[in-house]
């Protein structure tokens, strides 16, 4: 009898493993530990941004310090003796990439009721031609400015908290932030203003995303939902000021440039105040005296190859490996993570593509879990700032890897355009829009499930 029970024990616990492992096989064509391809870095700690691609040439790793340096150094007022590194301003929100980017990851947002620096503001104004940027203070609010400048307003949060349940009666608790504004150098924002409040990203990953084939991204696209699946993704066309031409965006949080060169210079201007031959033209509207006042006429504070160094840098970023990806609750998350509908939106195979400057970037297999297209997220996440094609309510599909790094790179977990949701959970049920379907259907999920879910998403 004892001998009769060994015998089916081992073959259960056979059967186990065997099925494990069936589920393992079947799911491994998408349960990818190197969603950066073979580039991708084996480090989880707090630098696991930092890494150049880990096949990059010795020269590439040599600039790509050259371009962190530049990345992270806070810039100065004009003139100044450290050359290279001035002409900061007359406004402008931060001093240096990484003030708001903390160790190439994504920014704090909020400190109790102040808005952190890593949060900018978008503005409009309405008028009955269309949007057009606010005359006081032009398409982006700058708190921060030189001596002698005044900065043009400050900003505080409050939070409105709402509650729900589950079908399971599991409840939750959203947290949705309410801007405030003070200290306006002119006039207040009055009814026609639209703000939209957006939180630096990490930036890992940038040059593979940039050297996957527009085609490939297109492809995807579904802008008339001829499938009537619900998902109409399509792409946002914007000026190539290089080129001169219209080129798919896919950088931003509406995906409103499109090279990576043109990404940085946008943020050089709009961020710090600093000019470049992409973008010569200082951001001081007519009515700001003491703004236009403080000009020198100099050539480009960036210079072209500071801005190509700059850009190098963040095209060779790495993204780190899927961390517990060999677990049943990873495998099983990502299955659910496809079965509800999430990979419609967050697609996790491309190629890049075969012929770049940059060896290192050619022909990788990645998964960084986005269609870089624009959805409509719903009433909840929009607001009234139109950027290309890009409608209030839209809103490009934010790569997922890596994410779930950002508690340990950053000490927070706070997620979205707006850093509103502070952990996965909360990001998923402010979906609507879109993806409202594919919402319900994580709240529908057994509380098992959705934490395997979670798990997954948590780990890539």
């Amino acid at each position: 009898m004892i001998l009769i029970k060994n015998i089916f024990f081992i073959a259960l616990n056979f059967a186990v493993n065997l099925a494990v492992s069936l589920i393992a096989s079947t799911t491994q064509s998408y349960a990818n530990d190197s969603p950066g391809g073979t580039s991708s870095s084996n480090d989880w700690s707090k630098q696991s941004f930092n890494h150049p691609l880990s096949n990059s040439t010795s020269l590439e790793k040599q600039y790509f310090g050259v371009g962190n340096k530049f990345f992270k150094q806070p810039w100065v007022e004009f003139p100044s003796s450290t050359v290279g590194r001035d002409g900061l301003g007359p406004t402008f929100n931060a001093v240096a990439c990484a003030a708001c980017h903390v160790n190439d990851g994504r920014g704090i947002g909020f400190i109790n009721d102040k808005v952190n620096l890593s949060i900018l503001f978008r503005l409009a104004q309405s008028t009955t031609e269309g949007l057009i940027p606010h005359p006081d203070y032009g398409s982006q609010l700058q708190p921060l400015a030189l001596n002698g400048v005044i900065g043009e307003a400050n900003a505080n949060v409050v939070f409105q908290y709402i509650t729900g349940t589950y079908p399971d009666g599991s409840t939750y608790e959203l947290r949705k932030p309410i801007f405030n504004f003070t200290d306006f150098k002119n006039s207040a924002f009055d009814n026609q203003t639209q703000i939209s409040a957006r939180v630096a990203p990490h930036i890992i990953g940038l040059g593979l995303i940039e050297a996957i084939d527009p085609n490939e991204i297109l492809k995807i696209a579904d802008p008339l939902d001829s499938d009537q699946d619900g998902i109409s993704g399509r792409g946002n066309f914007v000026f190539d000021i290089e080129t001169q031409k219209l080129s798919l965006g896919r950088f931003g949080w509406k995906a409103s440039q499109p090279t990576l060169k043109q990404q940085n210079a946008a943020a050089f201007i709009g961020d710090m105040g600093l000019t470049s031959f992409l973008f010569p033209e200082q951001n001081c509207p007519l009515v700001q005296l003491d703004c236009l006042n403080a000009l020198f006429e100099i050539p480009y504070e960036v210079e072209d190859r500071v801005l190509d160094r700059v850009t190098l840098y963040t095209q060779l970023i790495a993204v780190p490996k899927s961390r517990n990806s060999k677990e049943l609750d990873f495998i099983e998350g990502k299955q659910i993570f496809s079965d509800i509908g999430c990979v419609k939106c967050h697609q996790d195979n491309y190629s890049t593509a075969r012929v770049h400057s940059i060896e290192a970037l050619r022909d990788q297999k990645i998964s960084p879990y986005s269609d870089f297209l624009l959805h409509d997220m719903g009433p909840d996440l929009a607001d009234g700032v139109v950027e290309g094609l890009a409608e209030g309510y839209e809103w490009r599909t934010p790569p997922l890897w890596s994410l779930g790094l950002i508690q340990t790179v950053n000490r927070h977990s706070n997620l979205l355009h707006d850093n509103r949701a502070r952990n996965f959970e909360e990001a998923i049920l402010w979906h609507g829009g879109e993806a409202l379907t594919i919402k319900n259907n994580f709240m529908n999920l057994q509380k098992s499930k959705r934490e395997q879910l979670l798990y997954f998403i948590e780990s890539i």
